[in-house]
């Protein structure tokens, strides 16, 4: 595993912190992590699994996440939140699409293949629609489209989401149980020794200090992008839709609602998943992923 490394991008854009694993001549593979999320989200296992395929993995840590610059700018409040009416000037998914770019630039990548989950799909797909060369293939992991009719939280999920965020390690590994116990999948189940151990590292990880207005930051730029369905009817680059049928954080119409809107999108409906990569679906997701890849560019699977 590589250590973390910066790079700070030009014209007053934040700092983004990421990592590579893998051969230095593999093909590149992006993988965005999704909301309040770092880059050590993408279990190990995954990425050995892409490794040794003969991927080059590259990871980031957005803006507002891990160890990237959070932004000097007011986080829109709860009921601009519930209300999807974001801070006037506030960032949307197309800057943050613009960093991940700017990542490629820095690391002289041409094209490469994306793969993102949840808001980190949001990301991919927005960097696939505004940089179609870029592109070689992209695959979306439980995302949406932004259509507020699609791919909405349960209630009981926009419930649990609503409390008095965590004030130290401690809460936020009780917290994290809690909502992954109720988003994750009894078919999956996750592995709970692993999780506090991940949820106290990610503590660590960015500073020992909750992220509440980071987070608060992230949800402003998805709802400041809006309806999105538009931009992804633009989308060249062959696409993978991966969702769970019975996800409750982004409900399985937004998956759905994502592979009409691609051109030409495959999607793969997994009976059973819900909004987490668990141990059980690791392997098969890096199979679908791989797979689409090595196909995305005319190689036999």
């Amino acid at each position: 595993m590589t250590d973390d490394q910066f790079v700070q991008l030009p014209d007053g854009r934040p700092r983004i912190c990421y990592r590579v694993d893998g051969p230095a001549d593999g093909a590149p593979l992006l993988l965005v992590a999704g909301l309040g999320l770092d880059l050590t989200s993408w279990p190990q296992r995954m990425l050995d699994g892409f490794t040794a395929q003969g991927l080059r993995v590259i990871r980031l840590d957005n803006r507002d996440a891990g160890r990237s610059s959070r932004v000097a700018a007011r986080p829109p409040g709860t009921l601009r939140q519930l209300f999807a009416r974001p801070v006037p000037g506030a960032y949307d998914l197309a800057d943050m699409a613009d960093d991940a770019h700017g990542l490629l630039e820095h690391l002289g990548v041409g094209r490469v293949h994306l793969a993102g989950m949840s808001m980190g799909g949001m990301i991919a797909q927005t960097l696939a629609a505004r940089h179609p060369d870029r592109v070689a293939t992209l695959t979306s992991i439980f995302s949406t489209t932004g259509d507020r009719r699609v791919g909405q939280p349960a209630r009981s999920t926009l419930v649990r989401m609503a409390k008095r965020p965590a004030r130290t390690v401690e809460e936020s590994v009780a917290r994290h149980l809690s909502l992954l116990r109720h988003i994750g999948s009894t078919d999956f189940p996750p592995d709970e020794a692993f999780e506090r151990a991940w949820v106290a590292q990610l503590w660590d990880r960015g500073s020992g200090r909750p992220n509440h207005a980071g987070v608060a930051r992230q949800i402003g730029a998805i709802q400041a992008s809006g309806d999105r369905t538009a931009q992804l009817r633009t989308i060249a680059a062959p696409t993978l839709v991966i969702h769970g049928d019975a996800d409750r954080m982004v409900h399985p119409s937004g998956g759905r609602a994502t592979a009409a809107a691609i051109p030409g999108a495959r999607h793969v409906e997994i009976t059973g998943m819900r909004h987490h990569l668990a141990p059980g679906v690791q392997d098969r997701i890096v199979t679908l992923t791989t797979g689409h890849i090595a196909a995305g560019a005319g190689v036999p699977e």
